[in-house]
């Protein structure tokens, strides 16, 4: 099978905080290094009541600092929050501190609302999309011989690894130009995934990183021993999602039994759109899920994401997922 990767928003849930889900995010890791996930990402969002992992790269210092082997990234980094500059430092000190193990995924969106993107001093008034050309620069920060005069330090010479990150043709495009690896959010945004896909196959020039392309997917697994039991921990993730797009935004929800079946037809309809590259069930519905997703769209991995209420529910799930992807 394919290589498979965690994606950890590292979740709040309603009656805890977030130090207990730094603690949880750290326990699930080293489950997934035993199980023999290849990697482990957190994503950066900021604003969100239920989302833990703001300071992102802070987080991933936590958790390769509590891990031995697997490797940690940033999926991803929302780059026009900051500047090349800064995100080169950062990861340059944490390829330092953990030599060979770590990612950086890079985003344009903002991760947050216009209030918040405010907050995090970006510059709105812009109307021309820097992104490329960060990205660039950042590389260049990471390089052995920086174009520029100012130096990452760490950075400079790091190399650390760079994905793209995308749910619309612009990531697959950018990715392919620059010959870099691609990681699509097919978990909440799927619409353009296939669009992408060959877009990024068929325009991608090789590089010094990558050789060929490499389309890293993102998909959602709610396992359990039992197909009752995975469709009803599987509504947490559900009701998160039409919270979101309702503007109420808040902690992850405990798990309400039928609750899909509870709501109108327009929720019902995003529920359908969004999450409909996933899995719910046994361990049996889960392979097959799994090996469908994966001939379907030739997937060179799988970055699989479980949002559950009870951390104990989400370590089997990712349990389940590894030892059917094994097989």
């Amino acid at each position: 099978m394919i290589p498979f990767s965690v994606l950890d928003l590292s979740p709040i849930t309603e009656g805890s905080d977030a130090a207990q889900s730094f603690r949880n995010t750290l326990d699930l890791a080293q489950h997934a290094e035993r199980w023999g996930y290849q990697r482990y990402w957190l994503a950066e969002h900021h604003g969100m009541p239920g989302i833990a992992s703001a300071a992102t790269a802070v987080l991933i210092g936590h958790v390769a600092g509590g891990t031995q082997t697997i490797r940690v990234g940033a999926g991803g980094i929302m780059l026009p929050n900051h500047s090349p500059l800064v995100i080169a430092e950062q990861f340059g000190t944490l390829e330092s501190l953990y030599p060979g193990r770590i990612d950086l995924g890079l985003g344009r969106a903002p991760g947050s609302d216009q209030a918040t993107a405010r907050a995090l001093r970006r510059n709105l008034s812009s109307e021309a999309d820097e992104f490329p050309r960060d990205v660039v620069e950042l590389m260049d920060f990471l390089s052995d011989t920086p174009r520029q005069s100012v130096r990452a330090v760490p950075g400079m010479g790091t190399k650390v690894p760079v994905w793209i990150l995308g749910s619309s043709l612009f990531g697959a495009q950018l990715a392919a130009m620059l010959g870099l690896p691609y990681a699509f959010a097919s978990h909440f945004a799927p619409a353009q995934m296939m669009q992408a896909i060959d877009l990024y196959h068929s325009t991608f020039k090789p590089s010094a990183q990558l050789a060929k392309p490499y389309v890293m997917l993102g998909f959602n697994v709610f396992a359990a021993d039992t197909d009752a039991e995975a469709q009803i921990l599987a509504t947490s993730m559900q009701q998160a999602f039409v919270n979101l797009r309702s503007g109420r935004p808040g902690r992850l929800q405990a798990p309400r039994p039928g609750y899909a079946e509870q709501v109108g037809p327009a929720e019902r309809a995003l529920l359908d759109s969004v999450l409909s590259c996933s899995t719910v069930g046994s361990p049996a519905t889960v392979h097959k899920g799994l090996q469908d997703f994966v001939a379907r769209t030739g997937a060179d991995e799988l970055m699989i994401t479980s949002q559950m209420f009870d951390h104990r529910a989400r370590l089997r799930s990712y349990e389940i997922a590894a030892e059917v992807l094994h097989r």
